[in-house]
């Protein structure tokens, strides 16, 4: 479908899949997994809306205080999926990335992560960037001693997106939310400063083709104006 204006860069947060789970009276592993399957039919939605970069967030540096379990779950679903869907995503000319602290998760996870990133670095079709082991504060912190070991005693604007984790990555336009929740949960702090945000009820497993064009009209129809006025 033709939309009247398309977001370059969309994040999405995609929260609800315990409670789902739950909700349906499965064990949580089982939303975890039904939300993969439909983060993958969003990748496909989202080069067919025209859109260039998607940042979906997977595991955020809280989410190691959930159970041991339920992590191990999380990294070998992971791990599982770019196993059963590298031929696609190569064929589909997708630039897969990684943004956070890659290098504190498990070894065979790591090995993953560099494994796609090499095998995908040429795709210019469509960039996916996937959230691991990431907090937003922690990227400013990390930024900041960057900048800070080449002995500058001022920080501009331009220090700090010139040395975060992606620098080449636009901000992103607009960022979703699933499952009710209303707030951003260190997702993208410093590059969300003039985001559009778009909350809805509807749990991840159950986000659908139309929730997601939703959001997009209701993009659309906003007017972004970065501090400014709108003069007609």
């Amino acid at each position: 479908m033709k939309l009247s204006k398309v977001p370059t860069h969309v994040g999405i947060i995609m929260d609800g899949n315990g409670r789902w789970a739950t909700k349906s009276g499965f064990d949580r592993n089982y939303g975890h997994q039904k939300g993969a399957e439909i983060a993958q039919k969003v990748i496909e939605w989202s080069k067919e809306f025209g859109i260039n970069y998607l940042t979906l967030y997977t595991f955020s540096e809280e989410n190691w205080k959930r159970p041991q379990n339920e992590i191990e779950f999380l990294f070998e679903l992971f791990i599982r999926y770019f196993e059963n869907n590298l031929k696609r995503i190569i064929e589909n000319g997708v630039n897969v990335r990684f943004l956070g602290r890659i290098n504190k998760l498990p070894e065979s996870l790591i090995n993953t992560c560099k494994e796609i990133e090499d095998i995908s670095k040429n795709n210019e079709d469509f960039n996916l960037i996937l959230a691991l082991n990431y907090s937003g504060r922690q990227e400013i912190l990390d930024t900041v001693n960057k900048i800070l070991e080449d002995k500058k005693t001022t920080v501009t604007k331009e220090d700090i997106d010139n040395n975060l984790y992606l620098p080449d990555v636009p901000y992103p336009d607009l960022i979703i939310r699933t499952a009710g929740e209303q707030r951003l949960s260190n997702f993208l702090l410093w590059q969300s400063a003039y985001s559009e945000l778009y909350f809805t009820e509807t749990l991840w497993p159950d986000f659908s083709y139309n929730d997601y064009l939703n959001a997009l009209l209701d993009y659309a129809k906003r007017e972004r104006r970065f501090g400014g006025i709108i003069i007609e």
